[in-house]
């Protein structure tokens, strides 16, 4: 709906559909578009599993080893999610982090911590069970130094942000000691609210503004045109 309220603000005779793709079945897949593709929107794990099978890709996907944009026909990647964390923020008032916690230690959690370097926040605590190789990596691509932890209450106290990037249910039980939490943002978009976004007294962004950002960002790049972010919005909120 995000897409297709885009272009047809745009005046654009564009479709956009959703398509079940393994991630083994995925070079079999790009290797069978034609011209008139414009681009992919990609989730996990395809984020990672396209890394070897582009042609280019930006440096911020090789800093956080995700790609959730392909270009088309040149095959390069792009990554979207970062300008969609920070502009979700942005939306209220936060463009500046001192002190971040972050839920989880996947792709996401990896665009987490690069969004966290655009705001200032250079040593965010990282709740994870066993950090990955690859997040750890991302994260010195970033010039990143997290504090790895197990989870306790005590790992939000005087942090200005807590960012979960679980997938629902997984951080339901965090959320009786969120409530103090100035800043909430939680990447689930459906269902919601979340527990956790129930429990935040604070300020809480849910996944759908990120969701917004990172398309409209996707847009401007397999289109070249100026994105009609209202319309997207308008289209979001009617969804849902």
């Amino acid at each position: 709906m995000l897409h297709r309220a885009a272009y047809d603000a745009l005046g654009l005779n564009w479709s956009y559909e959703a398509i079940e793709v393994t991630a083994e079945q995925l070079p079999a897949f790009l290797d069978g578009l034609d011209s008139s593709w414009g681009g992919l929107s990609l989730t996990m794990p395809l984020k990672q599993a396209v890394l070897p099978l582009l042609s280019a890709a930006s440096e911020l996907v090789h800093q956080v080893a995700a790609a959730n944009t392909v270009l088309l026909p040149a095959r390069r990647g792009e990554n979207t999610d970062v300008v969609g964390i920070v502009a979700a923020l942005a939306e209220v008032g936060v463009r500046r982090v001192s002190k971040a916690v972050v839920l989880g230690g996947g792709a996401t959690a990896r665009s987490a911590l690069a969004a966290l370097a655009v705001l200032g926040c250079r040593t965010p605590t990282l709740v994870v069970r066993s950090p990955s190789p690859e997040t750890l990596a991302a994260a010195a691509r970033l010039g990143v130094t997290p504090t790895v932890t197990g989870w306790e209450p005590g790992v939000l106290v005087g942090c200005d942000l807590l960012v979960s990037t679980v997938p629902a249910g997984a951080a339901d039980r965090f959320a009786p000691y969120v409530e103090h939490v100035p800043v909430l943002l939680d990447v689930v978009y459906d269902p919601w609210p979340t527990p956790l976004a129930s429990a935040c007294r604070g300020i809480v962004v849910g996944g759908a503004a990120m969701l917004l950002h990172q398309a409209a960002a996707q847009v401007a790049l397999m289109t070249g045109l100026e994105v009609p972010i209202e319309p997207m919005r308008a289209a979001l909120k009617h969804s849902g």
